[in-house]
């Protein structure tokens, strides 16, 4: 069962999308290249469940990132997230632009960042919440803090709060326990 403060869970049942940065939150931060240049990144296949256990209850999920690579694009397809800005220097443009085309506002969007350029959109979110690894800056202006770091699950701590928040996470769980006796 998770714990979760009066603040944070309300916050947590408002939200509608989830904007999570890659470098650091999605992967452990760590840039491989290999021999020919090609940018190698690493994710955790718990980040990846949690994303689509928390896509089926309904929250849409976004990245923006501020690298582009192949294995991203790639990773996002396999996950079917519709919302992939890479490339972005400016994130709250995007994001504001994203909230628009959704009809959704700040009030019901959360980001998960560990970097100076995810504070705009930390300090702007309904639920801003870093990494266990983040930047101090962004550790003194988020809502909560994730106890693993970037890469290792912290984004599927996240999922299972906004589902635990929202009174979706059960449901989810359900499935995988059903047995046949």
């Amino acid at each position: 069962m998770i714990q979760l403060p009066d603040n944070i869970r309300a916050r947590a049942a408002k939200i509608r999308l989830l904007c999570l940065d890659v470098d650091g939150v999605l992967t452990s931060g760590h840039l491989h290249y290999s021999a020919d240049g090609e940018q190698l990144k690493v994710f955790n296949s718990l980040d990846g469940h949690g994303i689509k256990m928390l896509q089926a209850s309904g929250v849409d999920i976004a990245i923006i990132s501020g690298r582009r690579s192949e294995a991203l694009i790639r990773r996002g397809n396999d996950l079917g997230i519709k919302h992939l800005y890479l490339g972005c220097e400016d994130k709250l443009t995007h994001a504001k632009d994203l909230l628009e085309k959704l009809n959704l506002d700040f009030s019901q969007f959360a980001h998960v960042g560990d970097d100076l350029p995810d504070l705009p959109l930390i300090t702007r979110a309904e639920l801003g919440i870093c990494v266990n690894n983040a930047h101090w800056l962004l550790k003194q202006n988020s809502n909560w803090q994730t106890q693993l770091s970037g890469g290792e699950g912290a984004v599927r701590e996240v999922c299972d709060l906004i589902m635990h928040a929202q009174g979706n996470l059960d449901k989810a769980h359900a499935a995988y326990l059903e047995t046949d006796t």
